[in-house]
């Protein structure tokens, strides 16, 4: 297993952490008047996705997580699972709702997500930062909402909800900022 100092740690690498995967997100070195030097980092646990704030010396070490991601065609789903096919070697593997947690809203058939392997088993799914996706319902505005409400709730293809505004209609295409679930703007066609 490898291991590397926390000085030694940037962005995006994948450590192991009471034997869970974690990507760093921020490292910051940190050199106070007095007292020892220490690294302040900010992490992602991979499989729950929650976020942990880490201060360390600069000498400690930490193995590095073995996780792979790879790239993943999403196919279908039923009731219970969402089916994808392994872009290299095309074996097609099934996720369940959990694992998905709040990606599922994201997916749209036959997109490329990436996927990420550790012990050989898939631990989460990464949506692209911004889909395309079509409008099936909206909400008008409901009644008692101020006059100066700009917006509406929609309902996408894939099952998300949204603040969109007025001016856009069932049917249409729009693009959506995955990491904040918000409107970017209306796209002519895909």
């Amino acid at each position: 297993m490898i291991t590397k100092n926390s000085n030694n740690l940037k962005k995006g690498t994948k450590i192991l952490i009471n034997s869970e995967p974690y990507i760093i997100e921020s490292s910051e070195f940190v050199k106070p008047g007095k007292g020892q030097a220490f690294i302040r980092m900010k992490l992602k646990n991979l499989i729950s996705e929650k976020l942990l704030d880490k201060t360390c010396k600069s000498t400690d070490t930490f193995h590095i997580a073995e996780v792979i991601t790879t790239s993943a065609l999403y196919l279908y789903k039923d009731v219970d699972n969402y089916f994808f096919m392994e872009k290299k070697s095309f074996e097609q593997f099934s996720l369940k709702k959990n694992v998905l947690k709040k990606h599922q809203k994201w997916l749209i058939e036959q997109n490329e997500y990436l996927v990420n392997i550790w012990n050989n088993k898939i631990i989460s799914i990464v949506p692209n930062n911004f889909i395309i996706s079509k409008i099936i319902k909206i909400n008008n505005n409901i009644k008692g909402n101020s006059v100066t409400s700009s917006t509406n709730l929609a309902i996408l293809s894939t099952g998300a909800v949204i603040k969109i505004p007025l001016f856009i209609k069932i049917g249409e295409l729009i693009k959506v900022d995955t990491r904040s679930g918000e409107y970017v703007c209306r796209v002519k066609s895909i």
